[in-house]
């Protein structure tokens, strides 16, 4: 019986050794150590083994067995190891050129966004930016949102814990929270209480809500805001800026039209449609774009400007929505998605 055993391992290591793929492994492992397997087919015979015998014999069997699987496992891990490595392919040296020689391109976000300030520079407007992490007092107190505004429970906005300390965003209040905004308006805060109007920024960014992420929704956005501060400005005026944006960025035939709404912090406030017929993937006629209004009178006293003396617009919009009204993109997941595929058809 020893040599039986001792000529099953000498068998089982040439014939592992030899194994290069999973469907040959699995038919030696059956062959070896299966249920109708060599091994299996000598520990039957224990019975038939003189009963002082019986220690000794299984005492070896089970020494055989334990060889057996080593050498399996030994055997698995080097098909696992080849199975790798022919999904890496060859080995590549790092010091070497690229061998991809195509050119790189922006993200379709970025384009929209770099085009829209283009635009708005040509108009006299500067970019201003801003932290995403915020406080309450910037993202909803001074815009004249009040503490029980839907906006600001828990399920619309993503609240840090009140352990958490952020060294370079200071509160207004020791009691308020950090949170992640939920819009750019809080730059035009920041941006009014740095210093007197005139004031005429862009605030491109991103923006964080509790969204359910589908189709058209996604809980991590990009947003693109406007503020326009001086003497006698008026809605005509928020109105031709407008129309001037979309028929830039859309085409000449791109019409606009303001619809009554609320924003706590522009009264009056205004939804904006643009026409959208002649756009890639829209059948509509008229389609929400964005929101706008003139600026609370609340909101430039709480920045210290004279409400008597200073008027001003401000709007924003999505910089998804617009992506995708430009280039006929019909799910917002695509941004994210890091797809090659997707982002080389914007080069």
């Amino acid at each position: 019986m020893q040599d039986t055993l001792n000529a099953l391992v000498a068998k089982a290591q040439i014939e592992l050794a030899a194994l290069k793929a999973r469907p040959d492994f699995e038919s030696a492992k059956a062959r070896l150590v299966g249920p109708n397997g060599e091994l299996t087919a000598l520990m039957k015979q224990m019975g038939a083994v003189p009963k002082e015998q019986r220690p000794a014999m299984g005492k070896l069997i089970n020494e055989t067995k334990g060889r057996l699987q080593e050498m399996l496992d030994a055997a698995l891990r080097s098909i696992e190891a080849g199975e790798l490595q022919a999904q890496l392919g060859p080995s590549v040296d790092a010091t070497l050129p690229s061998p991809d020689i195509g050119p790189g391109t922006y993200h379709p976000l970025t384009l929209v966004r770099e085009e829209m300030c283009r635009i708005l520079r040509k108009v006299g407007f500067v970019v201003a930016d801003g932290p995403e992490v915020e406080t309450e007092y910037y993202c909803f107190d001074a815009l004249n949102t009040p503490a029980d505004h839907p906006a600001r429970d828990a399920q619309d906005t993503f609240y840090f814990p009140e352990t958490v300390r952020f060294g370079n965003v200071s509160k207004k209040t020791p009691d308020e929270k950090y949170l992640l905004r939920t819009h750019t308006s809080s730059v035009q805060i920041r941006t009014m209480l740095k210093g007197p109007p005139p004031i005429r920024i862009v605030s491109p960014g991103r923006t964080y809500r509790r969204d359910t992420t589908d189709a058209t929704h996604s809980a991590n956005f990009h947003q693109l805001e406007c503020l326009y501060v001086d003497r006698n400005v008026t809605v005509r005026d928020l109105k031709a800026l407008l129309d001037y944006i979309f028929a830039s960025l859309l085409g000449k035939e791109t019409k606009t039209r303001f619809r009554p709404h609320y924003f706590s912090y522009t009264e009056p406030s205004f939804e904006v449609d643009l026409s959208a017929k002649h756009l890639p993937k829209v059948k509509k006629e008229w389609i929400e774009i964005g929101g706008c209004g003139m600026v609370d009178p609340a909101v430039f006293a709480g920045v210290g400007y004279d409400p008597e003396v200073w008027t001003g617009y401000a709007f924003g919009m999505g910089l998804e929505r617009l992506a995708m009204l430009l280039y006929g993109i019909d799910d917002i997941r695509y941004f994210y998605q890091n797809d090659l595929r997707f982002l080389k058809q914007f080069g």
